[in-house]
C-alpha cells in the first residue's frame, strides 16, 4: 500500500503550510446490491483504499448504494448534495443509473464523474465525466479481432435494456460492411433461463457470437451456447471481468474472448503499455488487501475516476474557494477537465471538448484460459 501511496501522491508542499479549510466531501453511488452487485463491490475495494486526506485536508467519503435502480439512485445523489453538501460524486457502475444522476449533477451544478461509459458529449454533460471507455471503442477492439480472424457472420444475445441496447448498437456500427449480423436476440437480467434465444442464434449459423451483457448474468448465454454444442468464437463485452463471472461461468466461459481496460492483466503487458507500471502497483496493493485475483477493471476503473477527482481537488484548493461552497465545486470541475493522467487502467486527456479522453490504444483484448485472464494482444 505504501508503494501505492508514493506512486499516486500529489505535490502538496505548498499547501501544507495554508491554514486548514473545511472538509471535502465526496459522494460514491455505487450498485452495492441488485443484479449489479458484483460491480458495485468492486467500486467498494477501490473506495476502501482512497486516502484521508487530499492536500493536507480531510477527505470525507459517502458511500450509498443505488440497488440497481436508477430511481434509487437519484434519490441518493439529490441527498449527496442537499443534505452532505458533497464537492464531486463518483459512480455510478451502470449506465442506466448514470444517465439519471447525471442529469440532476449537471442541474446543480456538482462535478461527477462516472465509472459506467456514459455519454458524456454535449451541454448536458458539463459536468459529467467518465473513467471507463466507450462501448464504441470496447466494441471496435472486438470487431477488429473478428475481422482479423476470418468471422463474416456474427449472432448477438444480450440485455433488453440500455447497456444491452448500446452494446448492439456498437456492434451494427463497428460491423457495418465488415461482418453481417444474422441473429439478435435479448433477454432481461431476471429472467432464468435463455434457451430460446439461443436456439434461435444457433439456427441462425453464425461463425461467432457476441454477448451484450455485464456481471455474472453474462454467464447464462455462453454457458447453453456451449451445451447446445455452439463450436464458433464466443466474445463477451468488458462488463465482464470480475472473478465472480469465472466462478459463475466454469468451464463454459473457457475461450471467452475480452476487449478490457489493461489493469486486469497488468503484469502480462508489454513494458512499453504506458500503464503497466501503475497497474501493477494497484494491482498488488488491492491483492494484499483483498487475496489472490480480486482485481477487476471496475476497481481499476474506480480508482482511477479517483486519481482524475485527486488531482482536480489537489488543484483546486491552491485557489480561494473553499470546499462545500459552488466556487469550489465549479473550480474541481474546470480543473477535471484540464487533466492528462497515465492511471491504472487507461490514459486519460481531458479537454472542454471531450470529458472522457480514454486513449484506444490503451485497451487490450483478453481470454479466459485455465480460470484466468490471459492477455491475447
Amino acid at each position: 500500500m505504501t508503494k501505492l501511496k508514493n506512486l499516486f501522491a500529489l505535490t502538496v508542499g505548498a499547501l501544507a503550510a495554508m491554514p486548514a479549510l473545511a472538509d471535502i466531501n465526496v459522494g460514491v453511488v455505487a450498485s452495492m446490491t441488485g443484479p449489479a452487485a458484483a460491480l458495485g463491490a468492486e467500486t467498494r475495494k477501490a473506495v476502501s483504499m482512497f486516502p484521508a486526506t487530499v492536500g493536507g485536508e480531510k477527505i470525507n467519503f459517502i458511500l450509498l448504494d443505488d440497488t440497481t435502480d436508477p430511481t434509487a439512485a437519484v434519490k441518493n445523489v439529490r441527498k449527496l448534495i442537499s443534505e452532505d453538501k458533497v464537492d464531486a460524486i463518483l459512480g455510478p457502475n451502470l449506465i442506466s443509473t448514470a444517465t439519471a444522476m447525471a442529469d440532476v449533477a449537471n442541474t446543480e451544478k456538482v462535478p461527477m464523474i462516472s465509472v459506467a461509459p456514459l455519454d458524456v458529449s454535449g451541454d448536458k454533460r458539463g459536468f459529467v465525466f467518465r473513467s471507463e471507455p466507450s462501448a464504441d471503442l470496447m466494441v471496435q477492439r472486438v470487431v477488429s479481432d473478428m475481422v482479423a480472424n476470418g468471422v463474416k457472420t456474427v449472432g448477438f444475445i444480450g440485455f433488453s435494456d440500455s447497456w444491452g441496447e448500446l452494446l448492439h448498437k456498437a456492434l451494427t456500427k463497428a460491423a457495418d460492411s465488415k461482418i453481417n449480423i444474422v441473429a439478435s436476440e435479448r433477454y432481461g437480467r431476471a429472467d432464468p433461463s435463455v434457451q430460446a434465444q439461443v436456439l434461435k442464434i444457433i439456427s441462425a449459423k453464425p461463425d461467432a457470437v457476441f454477448v451484450g451483457a455485464s456481471g455474472t448474468l453474462a454467464a447464462m448465454p455462453q454457458i447453453t451456447l456451449r451445451e447446445r454444442g455452439f463450436k464458433g468464437r464466443i466474445y463477451q463485452s468488458h462488463g465482464v471481468t470480475s472473478k465472480e463471472f469465472l466462478r459463475v461461468g466454469g468451464k463454459a466461459v473457457e475461450g471467452a474472448l475480452i476487449p478490457v481496460g489493461p489493469v486486469l492483466v497488468a503484469e502480462q503487458l508489454p513494458d512499453t503499455h504506458p500503464t503497466k507500471k501503475n497497474g501493477v502497483a494497484f494491482v498488488q496493493a488491492l491483492e494484499a488487501k483483498y487475496g489472490p485475483d480480486s482485481r477487476s477493471t471496475f476497481a481499476g476503473a474506480s480508482w482511477d475516476a479517483w486519481l482524475l477527482l485527486q488531482n482536480a481537488l489537489g488543484n483546486a484548493l491552491k485557489g480561494k474557494a473553499r470546499p462545500g461552497t459552488p466556487e469550489f465545486r465549479a473550480a474541481v470541475r474546470e480543473n477535471i477537465e484540464k487533466n492528462k493522467l497515465v492511471g491504472t487502467n487507461g490514459v486519460y486527456s481531458m479537454s472542454a471538448t471531450d470529458h472522457a479522453g480514454y486513449d484506444p490504444s490503451a485497451i487490450v483484448l483478453i481470454k479466459v484460459e485455465n480460470n484466468h485472464w490471459k492477455l491475447v494482444k
